[in-house]
């Protein structure tokens, strides 16, 4: 059977699992209708078939990094799974499926993937994807989930074969350093780059041990899965605007906010201890959109749990999210997954509870699609993912995904340290809608002192105007 080479920093991925937390990434598709299983089963048989890696195995060399197997008896049929959701079919049911789903180890001497259609989810229908973080990141996922959904529910499957080209594989250290001895001008740059993120790394490694907390522990093999009630990015740029804060530093602050309150309730003094998030960063350069595998770096990032109000959080939140934009720490990090990559695993495993005992949680976030999608002819309703937290440092993963205008918090957890991480995820419910609540009584006092400023005659037909319009909705 043909083998092809993994990538320095894939086979850091396939390595860095946990004796107890794999990195497997777990996503959830809910639709509005059920899903018909043999359907699906050929759409993912065609349409994943240009893609190699599902189609391929890892195998360990006596000497040397990991590598990609042709399995040339596939069969899709050990991959995809159909199954009823016990009554009463509600969401709290499909928590504990997901849950159960996602605390079993992926099969070994195959794919690294399993896919599991489910029934009787409310009126609709469901699907849960497994796979090992070694195929690829967020961006590279997207990709896939590009050429399985359908932007409308009459599209017929693609015609997709095995004979389709296989993405470029990112370039490593040596292929990098041929590129910099062939454009000299590049060296002050990189030289430049490799000193700073050196200083970084050090310094990261100086920080102390984020401290004991619910997220740090011994951990089992049972996860614990939940997620949000969606939230319009449009009320979330909203809510950022008077602070020239980004999406992605409201969701931020909220987060911190939840986390605050978890902790406090189960007895932590969070005014006087710190919680740190291992952050990936997307380094993908556009002509590897398509690809699969891993390209991001790591940052390391406190977030604002000391802070009691829930306004002073997003400014905080917002200049750290700023500060780690301008840094090397990714691209560092990058580095060094690729040079762990090329060694043992008792090497990764050490560095890897050196840096991960720094955090306490893996945050991600994934921008998915924009237009309404569909599945085997079936509306998708619903996209929320979990990221995995390998290793045994930090107990927790959290992941922001966005799909038709609306953000959702997929929380994921050790069961024995966060035995309900629902109520992290209806916490971060509840600090959105405070912060919206802000928001709107800070606009309505700019208003009201825009109106002030105005000549009297056009502030009193402007008003009314509006008492007009709020009777009228």
């Amino acid at each position: 059977m043909a083998q092809h080479a993994m990538s320095p920093v894939d086979a850091a991925w396939y390595h860095i699992d946990g004796p107890a937390n794999p990195a497997v990434v777990n996503a959830l598709v809910t639709t509005r209708k059920p899903l018909d299983f043999e359907r699906v089963k050929a759409v993912f048989d065609r349409r994943l078939a240009r893609f190699g890696r599902f189609r391929q195995r890892v195998v360990e060399p006596a000497l040397g990094m990991p590598r990609w197997e042709d399995v040339d008896d596939f069969e899709i049929g050990h991959h995809m799974h159909h199954l009823a959701l016990p009554a009463p079919g509600d969401e709290a049911a499909l928590r504990a499926l997901a849950a159960d789903l996602a605390s079993a180890p992926l099969p070994g001497g195959r794919p690294l993937w399993q896919a599991y259609v489910i029934d009787g989810v409310g009126e609709g229908g469901a699907l849960v994807m497994r796979y090992h973080h070694c195929i690829g990141d967020g961006q590279a996922m997207m990709t896939v989930a590009a050429s399985l959904f359908d932007t409308s529910p009459g599209r017929r499957s693609l015609p997709l074969t095995d004979t389709d080209p296989p993405p470029a594989p990112p370039p490593g250290l040596l292929a990098t350093a041929f590129d910099l001895v062939t454009h000299p001008q590049r060296v002050a740059q990189a030289a430049a780059q490799l000193v700073d993120g050196g200083r970084v790394l050090v310094q990261d490694l100086l920080k102390p041990r984020d401290p004991d907390s619910p997220f740090k522990g011994e951990f089992g093999t049972p996860q614990r899965v939940a997620w949000s009630k969606p939230v319009a990015v449009d009320e979330l740029k909203a809510i950022g605007w008077p602070f020239g804060a980004k999406v992605n530093d409201v969701l931020v602050s909220a987060l911190a906010g939840a986390l605050r309150s978890y902790l406090a309730h189960r007895g932590v003094a969070v005014a006087h201890t710190t919680l740190r998030a291992m952050v990936p960063v997307n380094l993908r350069p556009p002509e590897r959109a398509q690809a699969l595998g891993n390209e991001f770096g790591l940052v390391i990032l406190d977030l604002p749990l000391g802070e009691r109000d829930a306004v002073r959080r997003v400014a905080l939140a917002k200049a750290r999210m700023d500060a780690l934009k301008r840094s090397t720490e990714p691209l560092a990090m990058e580095w060094l997954f690729d040079l762990f990559g090329r060694g043992p695993k008792a090497v990764e495993d050490l560095a890897q509870t050196m840096f991960g005992s720094k955090a306490s949680l893996v945050l991600t976030n994934v921008a998915g699609p924009r237009q309404p999608l569909y599945l085997a002819g079936a509306a998708i309703e619903r996209m929320v993912f979990w990221v995995p937290h390998p290793g045994d440092e930090m107990g927790l993963g959290v992941s922001f995904m966005s799909y038709r205008g609306q953000v959702q918090l997929g929380v994921i957890a050790d069961a024995r340290l966060v035995p309900d991480p629902e109520a992290i995820a209806a916490a971060f419910d509840a600090e959105v809608a405070t912060l919206a609540r802000r928001y709107a009584r800070a606009a309505e006092q700019r208003e009201a002192l825009r109106q002030r400023s105005l000549p009297k005659p056009v502030a009193a037909a402007r008003t009314a105007a509006a008492s007009r319009h709020r009777r009228a909705t």
